[in-house]
């Protein structure tokens, strides 16, 4: 018997299928018959052949493995040729024997996800916080090390678990991180899982300057702008043990919960650098001094350009940056606008930046020396506000005729209760209320009988011009307002930041309740969000776009079986049990290719890991 190597192409993807076979004689000549079919393999992925489940942690590093030559004949095959050493023979164990199987009675058992895990601790490996976290966590006497246990806590943020509870009574289970990891399940509990979050939140500063250091490293990235932005998370509880856990203006309508804020410092490219917690009812406006000061004695002063949206300017502000010598791009109050009404209706001296969207560069009154102004104005953000505007004043105006009705039925000597119903209707929507006037009419007793609702033409005028328009502020040189635009612009990436570690990575609600568990949660889902934007400059380095969810999702149908063969040794019938990965979908072998993410290939023997029911 001998190995045959045959190569088909599907949909432009090579792969080689690997045949035992034999020559049998027949009555019109010798011919070869397939024996049995070894399994495919990616032709991109030929080299990975050497590195099977032994070589884990070389495969999650992306390490090419040396080349390796078998030297012992397999029995019953003869010598293998210097193409057979990449075979399944290198990487099966046990491939040099052959034994008697019942494939009647073959099974699988023991599905768990792979894919997702294994993305992840890729992405972990790559970034170097396995090696770091190694140093700073030296291992103890403690049964599982702390590097082990950070990287699972991250690992199970980014695949998007909720609590450490939850991981450690149910999720770890389910998934091939026993492999990845080499933790036994029955170490996993929650008591290990937060210990580690009170071991991991005591270095955060050195995780922050790896992270800076390693986005250098690997994508290039310079640090002259710094991207910042205040988000809320609210607590599941009354959380009485956290002095920072506070009621305050909650970005997820849970005015009820109490919160922190987080100041998320980030580069242009949305890969984040350094963070803070501050108390729930904390203004965005206070956090700005206390940020930069921090950012400054980790990485030194420097000139970087600091981007802010209008909610984190004030005057103070604006001095404490100048007199740091540092650069700023912020957005302005909507108040500032009214000084520009004439330029905003003028047709020339406009820069289009793209369609729909002009800039200028303007004078403001009063402005700082050495400021410059671009007054922007987008045509399409300009309906948008203006049909909010529109449904706005229909829903008071709509309001205010019901409140006119029930006067009109029941005149109302009690002005109080007049009073609160209609402030009640102007309060939620005060954008119309500064158009619509409501006039309260009253007869000869002084009872309110009805409502006098008109609208102010000036006010409405004004606020449809200064609707799509909004002002921003620098001490750049920078005189193009188009790139200026473009450098505020990009704040969109601390906002897409937020919106990732909410929805797709679990950072709330928070279940913890004490201040030092509350910061470590936060580091977790900081160092989740690393690795997810990671992945998004990875893949757009690739050419394979930025969507990082889809990827993911592709991923995760690569699963981890046990495959269980009945066999006959010496004999004896018994189970043979193989783990296996599964052969992952053409696109999404394409995808690994790409990324040269390489997965274990071969079968791996182990002992019977599912117990027996009894009768």
């Amino acid at each position: 018997m001998f190995l045959r190597r045959k190569t088909k192409s599907v949909r432009g993807v090579g792969y080689s299928y690997w045949h035992l076979c034999r020559t049998v004689r027949t009555a019109r000549g010798p011919r070869q018959q397939v024996v049995a079919s070894l399994g495919k393999l990616d032709e991109s992925e030929q080299a990975a052949l050497r590195g099977g489940w032994d070589d884990l942690p070389g495969l999650l590093r992306g390490e090419t493995p040396p080349p390796r030559v078998v030297t012992a004949p397999l029995p019953g095959l003869g010598s293998p040729t210097e193409a057979d050493s990449g075979s399944s023979s290198a990487t099966t164990a046990p491939a040099s024997r052959w034994e008697p199987a019942d494939l009647r009675a073959l099974r699988v058992e023991r599905s768990r996800d792979f894919g997702e895990c294994y993305l992840a601790l890729s992405l972990w490996h790559r970034l170097g916080l396995d090696t770091l976290l190694a140093e700073l966590l030296p291992a103890g006497r403690e049964q599982v090390g702390w590097a082990h246990t950070a990287a699972l806590l991250t690992v199970a943020r980014f695949c998007a678990q909720r609590s450490e509870l939850g991981v450690a009574e149910h999720w770890y289970e389910t998934t091939a991180l026993e492999d990845l990891l080499g933790v036994d399940p029955a170490s996993v509990n929650d008591d290990r899982l937060y210990r580690a979050l009170d071991q991991l939140g005591a270095h955060k500063d050195a995780l922050c300057t790896h992270l800076m250091t390693r986005y250098r490293e690997w994508f290039g990235v310079r640090f002259e702008f710094l991207l910042y932005d205040v988000t809320s998370t609210y607590f599941e509880g009354e959380a009485g043990r956290n002095p920072q856990a506070q009621r305050g203006y909650s970005r997820d309508q849970r005015s009820g919960n109490k919160q922190v804020c987080i100041g998320l410092v980030c580069t242009p490219e949305g890969l984040p650098l350094s963070f803070e917690v501050f108390a729930g009812n904390r203004a965005d406006v206070s956090t700005v001094e206390t940020v930069v000061r921090q950012m400054e004695e980790k990485y030194g002063q420097a000139e970087r350009v600091w981007v802010m949206d209008r909610g984190m300017v004030s005057e103070a502000n604006i001095a404490f940056l100048r007199a740091r010598k540092a650069r700023y791009l912020v957005g302005t109050p909507k108040s500032w606008l009214r000084a520009h009404e004439q330029t905003l209706l003028e047709k020339s001296d406009w820069k289009t930046v793209q369609d729909g969207l002009e800039v200028r560069l303007v004078e403001q009154p009063e402005g700082e020396p050495g400021e410059r102004y671009v007054l922007c104005r987008s045509g399409a953000r300009a309906e948008k506000e203006r049909a909010m505007l529109r449904r706005q004043s229909e829903r008071l105006t709509g309001e205010l005729i019901k409140i006119d009705a029930w006067l009109r039925r029941s005149p109302q000597s009690d002005q109080e209760t007049v009073g609160r119903r209609i402030g009640r209707h102007l309060g939620k929507d005060p954008a119309a209320a500064t158009i619509i006037v409501a006039e309260v009419l009253r007869d000869g007793a002084g009872r309110a009988v009805g409502l006098s609702i008109s609208s102010r033409l000036d006010a409405g005028q004004k606020a449809h011009r200064q609707k799509g328009a909004y002002l921003l502020r620098t001490n750049c040189d920078e005189t193009d307002p188009a790139l200026l635009w473009k450098w505020y612009i990009q704040l969109t990436q601390a906002e897409a930041a937020f919106r990732t570690a909410k929805s797709d990575l679990g950072l709330r609600p928070v279940f913890h309740h004490k201040e030092n568990r509350v910061q470590a949660h936060i580091l977790v889902c900081f160092l989740a969000l690393a690795l997810w934007r990671t992945l998004e400059q990875w893949m757009q380095s690739k050419g394979l776009g930025t969507c990082a969810r889809q990827l993911i999702k592709q991923i995760a149908g690569i699963k981890s079986v046990d495959v269980i063969v009945p066999v006959r040794r010496a004999e004896i019938a018994t189970e043979l049990r193989l783990r296996v990965v599964t052969t992952p979908e053409p696109a999404t072998a394409q995808l690994l290719a790409h990324l040269g993410l390489r997965l274990p290939k071969g079968t791996r023997e182990v002992s019977n890991v599912v117990p027996k029911i009894s009768p």
